[in-house]
This record gives C-alpha cells, structure tokens and sequence, in this order.
C-alpha cells in the first residue's frame, strides 16, 4: 500500500486529474502525523525533502510542525533525522544556488487559486529572503528548538550532524542575535559547537567552521567564551595542516574566524598574546625569492593574515595593549619578517599595500620598532634606506593611488611620536648635511612639494608637516633651510617659497589651478607656525603675506574656494595668537585692527568655520590612515583636524578680544607663571623633601633590623650563659659528694698521707696553685664588675638623651638586661669563690692528718689495706685535675661572654646615637615642610583669586588646570595626613 501511495504521488497513474503541489504535500504531512510505521514516516519524510527545494512555500507552510515533532520523537533512527533537518534547511536556507533554482522555477498555486505569473530575478531574490526569514522566525518562536537542535549535533552519524550544522548556520544567518542568545545561555552550547573543530570529517569540521563564523560576529560574550574554549590553538593547528598561506578555503575561513574574535575584542587580543599565539603566525609570512605567479586563493590568504595583524595592533586598540603587541611582534621577528616582504620583488600590488599599511601600525608609536624600520635597507645598488625607497613611489604619479595613501601613512606612522625620526628627516634638507651624491628623504619630500603633480603636492607638504608635529625644535630648524630657485638669483627660505606658491596659485588660479596644492601647502605652514612664534616672525616678516591672506579671505569666491578661504583665516588667526609682537607693523593689535577693517570679525569668524564644516573635515578625522575613494577627495589629514579643532575657539576668542583685555590678560598671564614657577620650585622642593624623608625611614627601618639582629644575638648569648650555669651547678653537686666522701675517709686518707708524703706534698703546691689562681680571678673579676659599672652609666647616659617613647623602652631594656647579665656573674664569681673556700678546707684537713700521732698511722695501716687507699688516692687526684680543667674552661668562656657582652652594648649605644640625629633631622625636615605647605597654601590662595578675577573678566580657565591643581592639593594634604600618622605610631611605639 505505501509504494501504491507513492507512486500515485509522483505520478505513477497515467489516468484522472493530478494532484496539485499543496494537496501532494497535504498528504504527506498527514501520513507524517498519522502513520504508526517508522518506515512509512521516513518515506513520507524523504518525499518531502525531495519537494522542499520546488514548493518551498508549502513545505515550510505545513510541514515544519511536523518535522520538528520528528526530531523529538523518532531520535532512534538516524535516517529520518538526516531527512527531516535536510527539509528543514531546505525551507529556511537562501544560499544563492537556492535562490538561483527558485527563480528558474516558476511559483507554485495553492490550492489552485494562484496562477503562474513570471517573476523577476530581484523580486525572486527579496521573496526568498522573505521566505526564509519568515520560516526561522517561526522555528524559533519555541526557543527549545535551537536546545533540541544543539543536542542533536551530538550525535556523531554523519547524516545527522553534517544536515544539524547547515540548519544551524542558516538560522544564524537569517536571525543572528536571537540565535546566539539560545546558545549562549545553554548549558554548553558552545562547547558543543567548538567539538566540531575536532571532528575527523572534514566537510563537518570546515562546515563547523562556517558555523563559528556567523555565531561570532558582534557577540563579545561568545567570542571570549569560544577563545577560552581553546579555539585559538584548535585554529592555527588546522591553518599549519592546511599549508598556511599556500593552503585553500579552509585557510581563509579559519582566518576569518580569527579577525571575529580578536576584532574590538581586548580579552581576546590579550588572551592571544600571553598565549604565545602572535610568534605562530611568523612563519606565514615566509616567502621565497621567486614570488611569480601567486594564486588567488594564497593572495586572500595572506591578505587577512596581514588584517589579522593589524587588528593585534590597531590605532583603536588600547595604547598598553598595542604597545605590548608591538613589542611582542618585533621580539618574535614578525615585524623583521613583514619588511622582507616590503623590499621583495613580485609580491602582487595589494598585498604589497597591505603590507605597508601592517607595518605602519606596526611601527607606531613604539620607538624600537621605529627605529629597526629607520634602519631597513633595500636590496639594491647601492642600498638605499627603506623610507627614501617609499617615498619616491609616493611623489611618483605613475604608482597606483591606494599605494601611494599607504606609503603616506607608513611615513606618518613612522614619525608618529618619534622626535628621533623628524630630527633625522629635517636634518637632510640642512645645508650641512646635504649629499650631492644620493637621494635622501627631504629631497624627496622638496622634490614632491613643488612638482606638477597637485596629489604630490598634497602628499609632500603633508608629509612634511608630520615631521614637525609636536617638534618645536624642528619647526626652527626648518626655517634653515634655503632653496635654489634658479641660475643666477639669491637662494630663498622653504617657507618663502610655500607663500610664493600660494599666491602664484591664487593667480593661476582663476584659469582652473587645482585646489589640492593649496591646501597641502596651507595645511603645511598652519602646522609649522602654530605654537612657534619664530615661525610667526618670519612668515609676517614677508610684507606680502598678511595682504594676500586678507585678499583670499575678504573676497566672496565659489564652493570649492571656501575651504582655501577657510584655511587662510587659520593661519590668519595662528599669527594673532602665538605672534609675540616683535614686528612693529604686525603686533597683534594691529593685525586684529587689519581684520576688522578689511574683512570683519564676524566674516572672518564665519570663514573660519568653513573647515570644520566641509564634509570631508569629519572623515579625515575619524582614524588615521587616509583612505579616500578617490584623488580629488584625498584633502584633509587626521592630525590636521586635531589641530583645527584646538585652535579654532582660542582663535575665535584671540580676534574678539580689546587691547585692555589682552594687557590685562598678559598681565595676569605674567603672574602666574611667576606663581607657577614659584609653585613648581616649592613643589621640586617638597618632593626633594619626600625623597630625603623616605630615605630617612628606610635608615630607621634598616637600624630597627639591626637592633632586632643584635637582640637576637643577646637572647643567644643569655641562653649560653644558663647552659654554662646548668654546667657549674652539676660541677658543685660533684663537688660535694667528694667532699664527703674526702672526710668519711680521713683516717684512712692521713694513713695513705704517712705513707706517701710525696703525693701529700705535691697536694699542697697543687692547692697553692688554686690559691694563686683564685686571687688572679678576683682581679679579673673586679675590672669586669669596673667595666659593667662603666657601661651602665652610658646606657644610662643615652637613655636621658633619647628622644620618644620607643628609644628610652629600648634602653631601660638594655638596662635591665645588663644588670642581669652582672647579676649572674657575681652570682658565678660567689659560687667560684665558694668552691674554693671548700677546696681550702679540704687542704686544711689534709695538714691537720698528716700531723697526726703515728700510733694513729699504724693502727690504721693494719686495718686499710694500702693497694685500696692508692687507688682512692688515685681517683681524687684525677677529679682534682678534672675539675681544675672545668673551672679553667668556665674562666675562658665567661671571659668570651664578657667581651660578647660589651661588643654589644657599644653597637646599642652607637645606634641609639644614630637613631637620635635621624629623629631630630626628620623633626627639623617636618618643620621646614610644614613652613613651605603654609607658604604654598597662600599662593594657591592667590592663584585662585586671580585665576577669580580672570573669569569675571570673562576669560575661560582650562578646567584641567583647576583639576590638576586640586590633585596637587589633595596629594599634599595625604602626604602631611601620612607623615602625621607615621609620627603617631612612632610615638606609640
């Protein structure tokens, strides 16, 4: 019954009226619905994927429903999975191949009510993006499709994963933000997206690459959550497999990744750096000799390699973040390896261009890499610097337009915030450093300034004004430099001649002189007077200058003469405000009086505006590369529009102003430099003042360590003299139980004593010798207890002296602790002494046996046996001679604890000295501190009243003046809030 069903669908009976496409497809979303068979569900399915390409419409229509009922239920089977997703993407996808078959094919009746009316391509294409639109929309009104659709891809059956990613892609193409707003808050959604990268297939993997792409864009959250996901790694792995620069789609589209998710995107750039990832990508640019007959797909390649670099350091980016970039970048050897392919023969014109573009955000701002670019030569005969070799392509009017923009702006970079460049390039248009023989970039730059070429013109003088930005010593040195005009007449100034092109111009002009020129060359001479009063004296110092901007200005010319007009009233109004009166005739008085009578404030202030009006005035100033469409557009420069912008208003001001107001204006602006200088100098002075102070801390710092080192060492040496005392009480111990033991055995001793008197008398020297020994320690002892007193009226002495609470605590320490030191030793002397005394005793009861009656001897002799008394004999003798060794032993080390004792005592009391002058220098640098912050608060106070009476004059002060005065103030008063802490706590301590 089921193949019978089919083939009456696809037209298996030849008889009776056919179906329409809407019926057809009735039919089979019923059997879908209906049918309790999964054969009889995957043959309905699979006919209405054959029909979704041609009735779209009525697929989508009736059939989503179900389809979507299908990856709920039938998940067991991977055929009809495969079959309904491909429905799906089929209904919603509008590739252009799809597109392409639905304008072909003609549209499809509901129903029978519509009829076929052709159609035109255009209205095709817009109804199938509509179509495809509406049909996401209604996917996604149940956001649990997307979930059911990221869990599906899952599954590791081709047939169902490959159809789960294209349906995913079309639904992000079609409605970006909502579908990354499923995936982002469900549960490792994108983690489940970032496995595609490591599926073996290599259609899911390149698929699943396209897929990343669209759910990227514009999403910062996704971006770091799929950086994070390790997808750098995952990417240039697959761009090293797939031969970098020489490998195909696969390249470009891991690429494009790339650019999405480091692209305005700071974690992510900084995440790329730590990882180490920037000196992977030196070997793409690693090219060979012969650079002939690069393919498309290499010159795509390498080119979003070049903007996958430039995104790492873009001007937008933050100044720490392309900093540390740039260095990376030259550490790794790119930037080294980005410049051989600038002197390299044969690279195509665009990547060429890029390159030079990628090395000029390279270079910027970062002076080590300005400097190895400086000393880049090309290989040629003989070698010639990089920069001289760019600039002859950009004076040369035969190079292509984007080439010549890109060499600008690597000049521009090059110089940008490099005063080291702008001295090298005006030093090669000085007389003295002229070579006749080669080319240098100052000729170059002349050569283009004043050539027929209006774009040369334009590109030399703003070239030229970029070597002075910001530079006032060059802006005086370029006043040096002198030109030949012609055979047989007196060489002029570089700035003569600017002004002679100018009014040359003018009156070439009328006869159809191209506005470019004079622009370049106005735009040149406002960077090189503005803050320059030299400048100013000799550009007013030529007597036609100030008539003919006053003629340009004054007159009522056409459109495209109002932004010349415009420019001249800049220059105008920078020789009124940096003029420093040293020309009588051009005072600023007497060139405001010029203006009022000639032209009018008001017209010369509407004029002025002209500049900031002129439509390509904002889009020069939005980034610094100059990018125009076209040559005739290419007008103004980005750091010109910054200079515009800072001194349209102070000159708006400068021209409004009476002589009263700017003699008072100058007065003022006299006192307060004065009291400017004045603050500087106390301000100098109190940081002078810190510095000492803070040295003065580290100093105490470093005595408290010393001090806490020598405690240390004193708390060792107490601990040494309990061990020597524990050693004397156990020796005192053994000493009395021989005493007892000696007189228990006197009769028997007096016995031995009769019978040896060698050994009695050899006793009695020994015993003198202790005597001799004993008084010579009394000596010893007494100059010890001489020097202890000695050091206790010292300490005692610096104790009065100290100033704090901490230094007098210290020495009552020290104090205490010295007399416990004595203390101990007299108390040792008194056990010696003692000991000695019972020696003595010992000695006198020896006489007073030896001197017994001899009856006494004899009878003892019969009852001791005499072999036991030498023995005992024996056995005192070597104790004696043992304990002699001891005592002499305590002696030594008491003496090397004594002298430990007064080492340490003299270090204390030197660095209590020490510490008293540091105090009193701090007191006396607090004091003078304290004199100059009163001092300082009177001026400030001063300053704020004149600063006061400038606003009731109706002078604007620069509000970032008040606020850095305020930061001076508030720093101040926590540096004398901390020092008054600090001094707290010292005295706590």
């Amino acid at each position: 019954m089921t193949m019978n069903f089919f083939r009456g669908v696809m037209g298996g009976q030849p008889a009776g009226p056919q179906p329409t496409g809407a019926e057809t497809i009735h039919k089979l979303c019923d059997r879908v619905a209906s049918s309790t068979l999964l054969e009889d569900r995957r043959d309905a399915v699979r006919a209405l994927k054959s029909l979704s390409k041609k009735y779209r419409l009525e697929v989508g229509t009736q059939a989503m429903d179900h389809l979507v009922h299908i990856l709920q239920t039938d998940r067991s089977d991977s055929e009809i999975l495969g079959y309904a997703l491909d429905t799906l993407y089929n209904i919603i996808c509008n590739d252009e191949e799809e597109e392409q078959d639905m304008a072909v094919a003609p549209p499809i009746p509901v129903s029978g009510k519509h009829k076929n009316v052709p159609v035109s391509d255009e209205n095709a294409q817009k109804q199938d993006e509509d179509l495809g639109v509406l049909f996401t929309d209604k996917f996604l009104g149940d956001s649990e499709n997307v979930t059911l659709l990221l869990t599906l891809l899952e599954e590791f059956d081709f047939h169902v994963r490959w159809p789960g990613v294209k349906l995913l892609t079309a639904l992000l193409k079609n409605q970006c933000n909502q579908v990354q707003g499923v995936i982002l808050v469900s549960p490792m959604g994108v983690s489940r997206l970032m496995d595609l990268l490591a599926d073996s297939r290599e259609v899911i993997r390149n698929d699943g690459l396209l897929l990343l792409q669209q759910l990227t864009k514009g999403n910062a959250a996704i971006q770091k959550i799929v950086a994070f996901e390790n997808a750098f790694e995952r990417l240039l792995d697959i761009i090293t497999e797939e031969g970098s620069s020489d490998g195909g789609i696969v390249v470009e589209d891991c690429l494009l990744l790339l650019v999405n998710l480091l692209k305005n995107n700071s974690s992510n750039q900084n995440f790329f750096k730590e990882g180490s990832y920037i000196q992977r990508m030196k070997p793409w640019f690693e090219v060979g000799d012969d650079n002939s007959g690069w393919s498309a797909q290499k010159v795509t390649n390498l080119h979003l390699m070049l903007q996958l670099v430039r995104v790492m350091v873009s001007p937008v980016n933050s100044p720490g973040a392309t900093s540390s970039c740039q260095k990376s970048m030259y550490q790794c050897g790119l930037l080294q390896q980005l410049c051989t392919i600038l002197m390299a023969t044969g690279v195509p014109a665009d990547i060429l261009t890029e390159t030079i573009n990628t090395v000029s955000e390279v270079i910027r701002g970062s002076q080590i890499n300005q400097d190895y670019f400086a000393s880049v030569n090309a290989p040629s005969n003989p070698p010639r610097p990089a920069i001289v070799v760019l600039l002859m392509s950009m004076v040369n009017e035969r190079q292509p337009f984007v080439l010549r923009c890109a060499v600008l702006y690597c000049f521009q970079c090059f110089l940008y915030k490099n005063q080291k460049g702008q001295g090298e390039i005006v030093a090669t248009l000085l007389p003295s450093t002229i070579d006749a023989n080669s080319i240098s970039a100052g000729q170059l730059l002349c050569g283009g300034l004043f050539s027929a070429d209006s774009l040369s013109n334009w590109c030399a003088a703003v070239a030229l004004a970029h070597a002075l930005q910001d530079n006032l010593t060059q802006k005086e040195q370029l006043l040096r430099v002198q030109l030949a005009t012609s055979l047989g007449k007196p060489p002029v100034s570089l700035l003569q001649q600017c002004t002679n092109i100018l009014s040359q111009g003018d009156k070439i002009n009328r006869r159809g002189s191209k506005v470019q020129t004079r622009v370049g060359l106005l735009m040149l001479l406002c960077t090189w007077i503005s803050n320059c009063p030299i400048a100013v004296t000799h550009f007013l110092h030529n007597q036609e200058n100030v008539p003919f901007l006053t003629g340009q200005i004054s007159e009522n010319l056409g459109e495209d003469e109002r932004l010349v007009q415009g420019l001249c009233a800049l220059l105008l109004g920078i020789c009124i405000y940096y003029n420093d009166n040293s020309l009588e005739n051009y005072t600023k008085e007497k060139l405001k009086q010029l203006i009022e009578k000639r032209i009018g404030k008001e017209n010369f202030v509407e004029k002025l505006g002209f500049v900031t009006k002129h439509e390509l005035y904002s889009r020069a100033a939005q980034k610094p590369q100059p990018v125009f469409p076209s040559p005739e557009q290419m007008l103004f420069d980005h750091e010109f529009t910054k200079l515009v912008k800072e001194l349209e208003g102070v000159i708006t001001k400068a021209v409004h102003k009476t002589s009263e107001e700017e003699k008072k204006e100058e007065e003022v602006k006299k006192t307060l430099e004065q009291h400017d200088s004045i603050v500087i100098q106390y301000k100098d002075l109190i940081r002078d003042q810190d510095t000492q102070i803070q040295e003065l801390r580290e100093q105490v710092s470093t005595l408290s360590l010393n001090s806490e080192q020598m405690q240390n060492q004193i708390t060792q040496q107490q601990s040494q003299i309990q061990q020597h005392k524990d050693q004397y009480n156990i020796l005192k111990l053994k000493l009395g139980k021989d005493s007892q033991g000696l007189s228990s055995s006197q009769g028997e001793g007096a016995h031995v004593n009769g019978l040896h008197s060698e050994e009695l008398s050899q006793l009695r020297e020994e015993v003198e010798e202790l005597r001799r020994q004993h008084t010579l320690q009394h000596t010893q002892l007494s100059d010890k207890d001489s020097l202890i007193n000695t050091l206790r009226c010292g300490a005692a002495a610096a104790a009065q002296t100290a100033e704090g609470g901490a230094g007098g605590s210290d020495n009552t320490e020290l104090l205490g602790e010295v007399e416990s030191l004595r203390s101990r030793v007299q108390a040792q002397c008194a056990e010696i002494s003692q000991l000695q005394t019972e020696r003595l005793e010992l000695i006198r009861r020896a006489e007073a046996v030896s001197s017994a009656p001899a009856s006494s001897r004899e009878s003892s002799a019969d009852t001791v046996p005499v072999s036991e008394l030498e023995s005992r004999l024996a056995a005192q003798t070597t104790e004696a001679e043992r304990l002699k060794e001891e005592c002499r032993g305590l002696r030594e080390g008491h003496a090397g604890l004594e002298q430990q004792l007064a080492s340490a005592q003299s270090t204390v009391a030197i660095e209590q000295t020490e510490k008293t002058k540091l105090q009193q220098e701090v007191q006396e640098s607090k004091k003078e501190q304290d004199d100059l912050l009163m001092l300082l608060a009177d001026q400030d106070q001063k300053i704020l009243n004149l600063k006061q009476r400038l606003r009731d004059l109706g002078e604007t002060i620069d509000e970032d003046e008040d606020e850095l005065d305020a930061r001076d103030h508030f720093g101040e008063d926590d540096d004398d809030d901390d020092d008054e802490e600090e001094e707290d706590e010292e005295n706590n301590d």
